[in-house]
């Protein structure tokens, strides 16, 4: 039976010039687990062995409900600043427009301010790929694109995208947009498919984005399930993984790497070992049988 292809080492990041790994390292995690400056760069050194060059952090991230916020990127550029060789050898995404407690804030003059904040913890001049992280739904996206074309034309943006955008926004900022969407992050996972059914990957693949999945082992659920569909899922990707010698992790990884329309999983954890384990999907191979497999159990419903 023939297999499917593996992940290509590389893509390229939409008009920006540069390069993306086939995996992304995420620093959701990063200040809750307490991790220093000293572990990020390790962090960072172990990405890079495994030829992950992504690195996915936010505003937001650190953020506690009181206090934190920017915290996550705060690290990040201090590691840069430590060993400032890193900055030629990874590829920094960040996002913003959460803004708490309003929640969400799109409106020129906080996106303006959001991207120099950004700038400055990260201690970058340019920011690879900057995303909007949820939609503001008050803001016209007339007005987001021109702040955000702004924002390249000064040379402060290489590249951008959006996080958790439905088709229909996607359409609707990319219309006014002067430099095209690059990404878009939804959460995907073998568990969580909803994005593969609902046309997102369709048109991503129609439009060029790169989907990167947030939360691919769908909270820690692909290796502790908890419901008979959940279980139904583990025993597919078991069968693929087992044979091939890889975790469970990987093959989830793994199935979301096979889609054609690119998907970029973002490892969100913040252990060495944890980041090699995910490496090990780059290599394993699936059929088309297999694939379908742990769709078919993710659905909990045959195909028609």
């Amino acid at each position: 039976m023939s297999e499917l292809p593996l992940p290509p080492t590389s893509r390229p990041l939409g008009g920006s010039g540069l390069s993306i790994s086939p995996l992304a390292w995420g620093m959701w995690r990063l200040v809750d687990e307490g991790c220093d400056v000293g572990d990020t760069v390790r962090l960072i050194h172990a990405a890079l062995e495994y030829g992950i060059t992504l690195l996915d952090t936010a505003d937001i991230y650190g953020f506690d409900g009181a206090a934190g916020f920017g915290a996550a990127e705060e690290l990040l550029g201090q590691a840069l600043r430590q060993d400032p060789a890193l900055k030629g050898r990874c590829v920094v995404a960040t996002k913003g427009g959460i803004r708490p407690p309003i929640p969400y804030d799109q409106s020129p003059a906080y996106l303006a301010h959001a991207i120099d904040a950004s700038l400055q913890r990260l201690s970058v001049e340019r920011i690879d790929l900057w995303q909007i992280h949820r939609p503001d739904l008050l803001a016209h996206p007339q007005e987001v694109a021109r702040a955000l074309d702004d924002a390249v034309a000064a040379g402060k943006i290489a590249a951008l995208g959006v996080s958790n955008f439905t088709t229909a926004q996607v359409a609707a900022l990319g219309a006014f947009l002067g430099t095209p969407l690059a990404t878009t992050q939804p959460e995907i996972s073998p568990i969580r498919i909803t994005c593969i059914e609902n046309g997102e990957l369709d048109q991503a693949m129609q439009i060029g984005l790169v989907p990167l999945a947030w939360s691919p082992l769908a909270g820690g659920r692909i290796i502790a399930p908890e419901t008979a569909r959940e279980r139904a899922v583990a025993t597919a990707l078991d069968a693929v993984a087992k044979p091939q010698g890889v975790s469970r992790a990987a093959a989830a990884y793994g199935w979301l790497m096979a889609h054609p329309a690119g998907i970029v999983p973002i490892v969100g954890s913040q252990r060495p070992e944890r980041i090699a384990e995910a490496a090990t999907a780059l290599t394993l191979r699936w059929t088309r049988q297999d694939w379908y497999a742990v769709l078919i159990a993710a659905r909990g419903a045959p195909l028609p």
